[in-house]
């Protein structure tokens, strides 16, 4: 029997817009666990909704030989009654139910099938995941966003489908629940295509495929052989534009010259024929001829020259295409010793009774990250130095401005443009400095003057994070949860880049432990089961 694949024959998708978001894609997946990347708004989720049958190709063909299972990033725990729901087996263990109280309905033992452990697999699934508190009827609703993502997972992997195709899984999920799942994914059997800007979970991946305006690029290998072809890739191809605008610049010399011998040559035949005297029909037919001549070589040069700007070009295009994401860095200087904010005392709602009291003073230049399990009061400890809540107890003073950025991007209103609202968070910039840096950050015009909510993930969050890092005047204390979820890679190093060269006083909530161990970071705040600790980086 042949092994499964999924194949893309010619394939182009045309928004509701009429913009054609790629075209002419010809690729095929087998059972090599691959890494799907690229920018944000580029087509990376539409594209996987294709493979997984969920969406139509405008044009062209998506072939699949065995069954697919897809998991969106976005994990809706509204749309689900249980946790045997949010997996995907409610309707198998119903039919179970049914047919252990008697029913002997064909439609009952259809839905079974051959699954008649999934009771067993599910609370096995669970146990084995950290999950073991939960069971099959547990409110899908009760569950955080880690845990949720967690339960889909394992629906995913219990589906037993020829194809796994996974977008942005690692999102909202901790540390020790990111390993969990690259251990997971290792040991998958069939074939498995990731969404993902985890640097991390793309390392374990047998290749990476880029989709960029060029069309789909393979690369063997994990994200480091990737990242390295991609460097290579770009320091040839503005090596390539060099050449290309060097030999532009001599081909024109040397138009300029040929022209110029043409020109001495026709005025040297103009004067002879006037000096030997020759007869007027003599001269207009060589002024005819010299000029056909002359226009000839204009018409050829013409050619030449639009050919060789036509190379310049193609060969910017291969650098624009890749061009740098670009944050700039904040005007923020403070002395180091000065204190920025203090916690005396405070007890934090909503979290373990071990984390409920913390202690901690921030100053000017420290730069903490926070780690630690989902639920243990990361997001609240910042909402809390946010102002978006009083302390139970205690004392929380911010002695400086702040800015906050949430998981949910809740102060991006998604009815209003990007350039609306970072002009109403800045409006001494000036309007055309404010588009340049949304532009540098990969929002062209029409992405920034559209509703926000109509952006990707990643797009919505390089808005809010505009908005936030952009605002005058700047903020002297970030606070950070999750910022680099659903940035791609390069938007993730450009904040990385940022958040180095900044001068204030920095609180990061992150999962990901190469952004945090970018950053530079001076301290780590953990959560651990006897409460708050802070160590050095």
């Amino acid at each position: 029997m042949m092994n499964p694949y999924l194949a893309l024959d010619s394939l182009s998708y045309v928004l509701s817009d009429g913009r054609t978001l790629f075209s002419n894609l010809t690729e095929q997946f087998d059972q090599q666990p691959t890494g799907l990347v690229g920018r944000n708004g580029i087509g990376k989720t539409v594209l996987a909704r294709i493979l997984a049958g969920e969406l139509e190709p405008s044009t062209g063909r998506c072939l699949r030989s065995g069954t697919v299972h897809y998991l969106s990033q976005q994990v809706s725990r509204l749309n689900h009654v249980s946790v045997a729901s949010l997996a995907g087996v409610q309707a198998t263990l119903n039919a179970l139910e049914r047919i252990e109280a008697g029913s002997t309905a064909q439609v009952d033992f259809d839905a079974v099938g051959d699954c008649w452990d999934v009771r067993q697999r599910l609370q096995h699934e669970l146990e084995r995941n950290g999950l073991g508190h939960l069971n099959p009827q547990t409110p899908a609703s009760t569950l955080s966003g880690g845990e949720a993502m967690r339960v889909a997972l394992i629906g995913a992997v219990l589906s037993d489908a020829d194809f796994l195709i996974l977008d942005e899984p690692s999102n909202h999920l901790d540390r020790p629940n990111r390993q969990a799942l690259i251990e997971q994914l290792q040991r998958w059997p069939n074939g498995l295509l990731v969404v993902s800007h985890d640097r991390q979970l793309l390392e374990v991946m047998a290749r990476i495929v880029e989709l960029s305006p060029l069309g789909l690029r393979n690369y063997g290998g994990g994200y480091s052989f990737y990242a390295q072809c991609k460097a290579q890739e770009r320091e040839s191809a503005i090596q390539q534009l060099e050449q290309r605008k060097l030999e532009r610049k001599r081909e024109e010399q040397s138009l300029r010259e040929q022209c110029e011998r043409q020109e001495r040559r026709q005025a040297r035949g103009n004067r002879h024929g006037r000096e030997a005297n020759q007869a007027k029909i003599l001269l207009d037919r060589q002024k005819e001829r010299s000029e056909g001549s002359a226009g000839k070589l204009r018409q050829q040069q013409t050619a030449l020259r639009e050919q060789l700007s036509q190379r310049v070009r193609d060969a910017a295009q291969q650098v624009e295409d890749d061009a740098q994401i670009t944050l700039h860095t904040l005007p923020v200087t403070q002395a180091p010793q000065r204190r920025v904010a203090a916690l005396d005392e405070v007890e934090l709602p909503f979290v373990p009774p071990a984390l409920r009291k913390i202690s901690l003073t921030l100053s000017g230049q420290q730069r903490i990250g926070v780690v630690g399990p989902n639920g243990c009061g990361k997001s609240t400890l910042l909402k809390l130095l946010a102002g978006q809540f009083p302390p139970l107890s205690g004392r929380c003073d911010v002695y400086v401005k702040s800015a906050y950025l949430d998981q949910q991007l809740a102060d991006l209103v998604p009815q209003r443009s990007t350039i609306e609202q970072i002009l109403a968070a800045n409006s001494t910039a000036g309007e055309e400095v404010l588009r340049t840096r949304l532009a540098q950050l990969g929002l062209d015009a029409q992405k920034i003057t559209a509703p926000s909510g109509s952006l990707s993930g990643g797009e919505r969050l390089k808005a809010a994070l505009a908005c936030v890092l952009y605002a005058d005047p700047p903020a002297q204390l970030l606070l950070l949860d999750e910022p680099s979820n659903h940035l791609d890679l390069p938007s993730a190093q450009a904040l990385e880049s940022m958040l180095r060269g900044y001068q204030g006083a920095i609180l990061v909530v992150s999962h990901d432990d190469t952004f945090l161990n970018n950053l530079s970071l001076t301290d780590r705040l953990v959560a651990t089961s006897e409460g708050w600790r802070l160590e050095l980086w």
